[in-house]
């Protein structure tokens, strides 16, 4: 009897060779090998669009009885397919029938072999039935049926088309798993300066409902009930304060996070410039070091969360102004719980060129590290960004680094590359962002006017952590 193996986990070899009808005998078997993963379920329920709780959701699926999350049914029927086009008969096969029964459920980490095997050959219409069989680790079986097939009618050999690449990224569950860090944690008093437009004042609300904050909103009250009646936004029963413009707004807020009535800020329709002027003229609210702006990104190729800085605040920052920024970023990624971030201080290149300015300040960045002026992190620069963020770049430039190609932290050279960065990594790589100033006595949530409710509620709970923080560390 003829058999035919195909590991389906592996890459297979670089050819199709296919079966015609005139080759293929009565008890031929084709065999290949698949263990479920999660992201298999992921990118069939992406693909499918069968985004039924029982294959995505942890805790409905414990309460069902299958105790768990299961694969998508018809995942088996694809491995039939899979198996019958490109393997046996291979390709020139048209499916004309199948029927599938199920047996059992197949679960994250379960290896199936899938056989068919011919049954039955028609030379009236050059068609084959096969017997398809899904067996699991166990010798259970899972899945069985009846295929009917066209054969194909010539040989064939033809380069292996091997399966795009999918990346399995899921913002919402993303965004649930950052809320959930501080889930545990009370609202804080956050100033919600100005939002006198739909979106800002949206986010706020939203934050407020969501507990992360408990929003008071410091705005000229007329023009904050037109917006609300327009926008169908209930305030009702949420603390506010009447001012008579949006400079008032951002002086009144940043008075009262001075005296210690508000534990953090967040922007509304104000310039930003307007608000950080007020923070940074009110004597209560310094610190001793320069205030900066923090972005966290988690991007669909990146296995971590990403910090940029500064990409809001500081224009052209001096050297001195880069050691600040560089350990504001520092502190608050240990407040995101990651202990010893690893900072890669970016430049156009990875040497230190003395055309370059940005290369220089890398290279002292580093050795004031190294003499203690700069703490918590592990520092290297100047690091280009493909040698930051991919250690095959890395390897290829012969860069030995405990910060390339695993960076936690990139530190722009200016505002204006820090920016564009940032903004590509939302609009072209589909990063979820979210930010936050750092380096005052308080937080400020610094949203943009096109950021949606889902970035404004992650900088609101950014801006939660570290007013808890806050509460027991001096900042």
């Amino acid at each position: 009897m003829n058999e035919i193996t195909e590991d389906l986990n592996g890459p297979g070899n670089e050819w199709f060779d296919n079966y015609p009808y005139e080759s293929i005998v009565i008890g031929q078997v084709a065999r290949s090998v698949r263990t479920l993963s999660l992201a298999d379920i992921q990118a069939f329920a992406a693909v499918s669009g069968d985004t039924n709780p029982a294959h995505l959701d942890p805790d409905y699926a414990n309460a069902t009885l299958f105790h768990g999350v299961i694969g998508h049914g018809m995942w088996g029927g694809a491995l039939i397919s899979s198996l019958l086009g490109t393997v046996f008969p291979g390709p020139g096969t048209i499916y004309l029938e199948q029927n599938l029964h199920f047996s059992r459920p197949v679960r994250i980490g379960d290896t199936l072999t899938v056989s068919v095997t011919c049954t039955a050959k028609h030379d009236d219409k050059k068609t084959v039935d096969l017997d398809c069989l899904l067996v699991n680790q166990k010798g259970e079986r899972v899945l069985y049926g009846v295929a009917k097939v066209l054969a194909p009618k010539e040989k064939l050999r033809i380069a292996r088309i091997h399966a795009p690449h999918i990346s399995v990224f899921d913002p919402e569950a993303r965004h649930a798993r950052l809320l959930a860090m501080g889930a545990h944690l009370e609202p804080v008093l956050c100033g919600v300066v100005h939002p006198c437009d739909a979106d800002s004042l949206q986010g706020a609300m939203d934050a407020h409902h969501a507990g992360l904050i408990q929003a008071v909103l410091i705005a000229p009250e007329p023009k904050l009930l037109a917006v609300a009646k327009a926008a169908g936004i209930d305030i009702e029963g949420v603390q506010r304060i009447d001012v008579p413009h949006s400079h008032a707004a951002a002086e009144l807020a940043a008075q009262m996070a001075a005296d210690k009535q508000l534990e953090a800020l967040m922007k509304g329709s104000l310039h930003t410039d307007e608000l950080i002027h007020a923070v940074v003229m009110q004597p209560g609210l310094r610190t001793g070091r320069r205030m900066s702006h923090v972005f966290r990104f988690e991007a669909p190729m990146y296995p971590k969360p990403l910090y940029i800085t500064d990409a809001a605040l500081n224009i052209s920052p001096t050297l001195v102004e880069k050691a600040d920024i560089v350990q504001n970023a520092i502190l608050f990624a240990h407040i995101m719980g990651v202990a010893e971030p690893k900072v890669a201080i970016l430049a156009a290149v990875e040497t230190v060129n003395a055309n370059m300015p940005s290369t220089i300040d890398a290279a002292a960045l580093c050795k004031m590290a190294e003499r203690g002026q700069i703490k918590g992190g592990v520092l290297d620069g100047p690091l280009a960004f493909d040698n930051a963020v991919s250690t095959h770049a890395a390897e290829i430039k012969h860069i030995v680094s405990p910060v390339a190609g695993q960076a936690d932290i990139l530190v722009a050279p200016d505002l204006e590359s820090g920016n564009m960065m940032a903004k590509q990594l939302e609009y072209l790589a589909g990063a979820s962002g979210s930010g936050v100033v750092l380096g005052a006595r308080v937080p400020i949530a610094l949203t943009s006017r096109a950021d949606s409710a889902t970035t404004r509620s992650a900088s609101a709970l950014l801006a939660k952590l570290i007013a808890h923080h806050n509460r027991t560390h001096h900042a």
